[in-house]
């Protein structure tokens, strides 16, 4: 970097690969004129080596625009950012800090009685459009890097009964009572099980390969069928495609159509994701541990599952035991549900209260 003066103002002459770049300073303040020219060259450098050019005045809607575009947000995160973009997105990424954070949080629990959790959600998803946008060369560090979350308390998940069960079935279409009863003997997530195509599932072995995950942990993880999910998959079974579909077209949500199955039940509210945590629960109660559990549901558990991985293990020998020990429990509660409706009533003593 070589500086001239033109007068009263400092000009500065770069070489790049044998290639002059003069450029005005616009002051006749040496000093000043060598920092512009110091930030002059490593623009030049950052181009010649193909590098974008930091955009620290970029608006968040911009920068997620950009995320979106190149595909990386999933429909999880999409949702996402419909409540942070309206208070974030005309913000510019230089403006980002805890402070603004804080008002979000403040303003989101104003609005509505959301909880802690949603709110560390929405701020996850806005955290890792920023690391896009570090990674892109729009801005040096992340400013949510270490955001502090709020504490999250727990929660009570509702768990499906088996009595619950019986009622839901007959009150769903058939397409969905295929999907409940996938979701109940699989723990399979909504999003797998829409995905779910016949070329990835082994008759012969009894086993369905989970190969669209929302996890690393999920993707083409093993899980034996039951024979209620083989019976009713077998005689529909074709070479390839979808599983499960409505009129022969494949399934995107099911929303709709869930919640007028309980409605027709005349059951309570529950998530689709419910049906989720009552094969755990139903995994549990019948004595399979925790370890299994995990595998076939392709849990996420952060470090700590790394660490145990190096331990622990789970065979396919084991994952089919623990099918079987759910089957042996669910066939038990549905005797005990049929002995308790068909006792006479001035004879029937009270029973105990079913596990989920």
């Amino acid at each position: 970097m070589t500086l001239y003066k033109r007068g009263n103002i400092w000009w500065v002459y770069v070489f790049i690969d044998g290639v002059r770049h003069p450029k005005s300073t616009g002051t006749a303040n040496r000093r000043i004129a060598e920092r512009i020219g110091q930030a002059f060259e490593e623009e030049l450098n950052l181009q010649r080596h193909q590098m974008p050019k930091l955009k620290p005045e970029m608006t968040v809607d911009e920068l997620a625009a950009l995320y979106i575009s190149e595909g990386l947000a999933k429909a999880y995160s999409l949702d996402r950012l419909q409540h942070v973009l309206p208070f974030f997105g005309t913000m510019r990424l230089a403006e980002l800090s805890k402070a603004s954070l804080r008002n979000y949080r403040k303003e989101r629990h104003e609005a509505s009685t959301v909880k802690a959790a949603t709110v560390n959600r929405d701020l996850s998803v806005l955290r890792r459009v920023l690391y896009f946008g570090v990674e892109e060369g729009y801005i040096t560090t992340n400013p949510l890097a270490r955001m502090p979350m709020e504490r999250e308390r727990k929660t009570k998940r509702p768990v499906l009964s088996v009595r619950e069960e019986l009622l839901l079935l007959p009150a769903a279409p058939i397409h969905v009572q295929n999907i409940v009863i996938c979701a109940l003997d699989t723990g399979m997530r909504r999003g797998e099980i829409l995905s779910q195509l016949w070329e990835d599932i082994d008759f012969d072995s009894r086993i369905i390969y989970v190969s669209h995950s929302k996890t690393p942990e999920g993707e083409m993880r093993e899980i034996p069928l039951t024979q209620r999910l083989y019976d009713l998959l077998y005689p529909m079974k074709k070479e390839v495609g979808f599983v499960f579909t409505f009129k022969d077209q494949p399934l995107t949500e099911i929303k709709r159509a869930w919640k007028a199955s309980l409605r027709r039940g005349k059951l309570r509210h529950l998530r689709f994701h419910d049906l989720r945590h009552s094969f755990n629960t139903r995994l549990m109660v019948a004595g399979v541990m925790q370890e299994v559990r995990r595998e076939i549901m392709g849990h996420t558990m952060g470090k700590s599952r790394d660490v145990n991985d190096g331990y622990t293990h789970i065979e396919l020998p084991e994952k089919r035991n623990a099918i079987r020990k759910l089957e042996v429990w669910y066939d038990a509660q549905i005797a005990e549900l049929a002995e308790s409706e068909t006792a006479p009533a001035d004879t029937q003593e009270p029973q105990p209260a079913l596990q989920p």
